[in-house]
């Protein structure tokens, strides 16, 4: 009799496909310290959580997180990034036709004898023609893997289904070759800006995670660890600097990505602080529309500009 705790432990029956990644929440977190990410607690208990109930997470807003914990684990990152119009055979599989194509000329050009079809499709529906696309790349390594699902809310309804089904229960089914199931159940992040409402369907299948924008000390620390030669001062002021333009009504506020693009320009410039003449010559670098950089000057100097 299988016990509800081996139940919570192991939801899809695929214990021998997986193990622990890591111990608790905190070494969650401190690992990805170690690679530069500085997690909140509700990152590292989420992530915790994400390996131990075998559910994908879904991040609203950010991708670094996937990447930073493929970096932690030393394991392989596939990436699927999702766009309007995306299907299965760019999503999972497809058959490579022209190879098949080809071997069924072969076929026919070396054969006296009237060509056996069914002997030929066995052959042309093996995994020697098959091409694999990032989900069904996902769920046939060997290795360790970290599925990072970018932007799955620019997928249509149809195909956002699709994902699902394969997320849900880990295995591709496909027609020549039978189900496919996994050997080993990779870590799996969706990412989401918001742009459509996703399904109900996806959304329960998920741990969610909100990753709003850290506070100035935060980000204070996050510039510190990630610009190489950057002075304390400097990070301070350009914690303070964006924290202030996420204030205003802009077009795009300043990511966390950019903040850092901004300061690493300043520590190339040779800046140890942060001037007028500094902000008004780089501001392009951290804002993305002339308006947003038209604005923000007139706040941040006023008269001085």
């Amino acid at each position: 009799m299988t016990s509800r705790r081996a139940e919570v432990d192991d939801p899809l029956g695929l214990e021998h496909a997986r193990e622990p990644r890591f111990g608790s929440p905190d070494e969650v977190g401190a690992a990805l310290a170690a690679n530069r990410y500085l997690a909140d607690p509700q990152t590292a208990s989420v992530v915790f959580l994400a390996d131990r109930l075998v559910k994908p997470v879904l991040v609203e807003g950010k991708t670094q997180l996937g990447k930073t914990v493929a970096d932690a684990l030393g394991a392989r990152l596939i990436r699927l990034q999702c766009y309007e119009g995306i299907d299965e055979s760019k999503a999972i599989y497809e058959w490579n036709y022209r190879k098949q194509l080809l071997r069924i000329q072969a076929g026919q050009a070396g054969s006296d004898a009237a060509l056996d079809w069914h002997e030929l499709e066995g052959d042309i529906f093996s995994d020697e023609f098959l091409l694999t696309r990032p989900l069904l790349e996902a769920i046939r390594a060997t290795e360790p893997v970290v599925l990072l699902i970018d932007e799955v809310d620019r997928v249509e309804v149809e195909t956002e289904a699709l994902l699902l089904e394969v997320l849900s229960d880990y295995q591709v089914s496909i027609p020549e070759l039978g189900t496919l199931t996994a050997t080993q159940l990779p870590l799996v992040f969706l990412t989401s800006n918001n742009t459509r409402e996703l399904s109900e369907a996806l959304k329960r299948r998920c741990l969610y995670l909100h990753l709003g924008y850290p506070d100035v000390d935060r980000e204070r620390a996050i510039v510190l660890s990630r610009v190489p030669g950057i002075s304390a001062a400097l990070a301070q002021r350009i914690a303070e600097v964006v924290r202030t333009l996420r204030t205003l009504d802009l077009r795009k506020a300043p990511s966390v990505s950019e903040t850092l693009d901004w300061a690493r320009t300043l520590v190339v410039l040779g800046r140890d602080e942060l001037g007028d003449e500094d902000v008004a010559d780089t501001l392009h670098v951290l804002l993305k529309y002339q308006s947003d950089v038209e604005k923000a000057t007139k706040e941040l100097l006023g008269n001085r500009a």
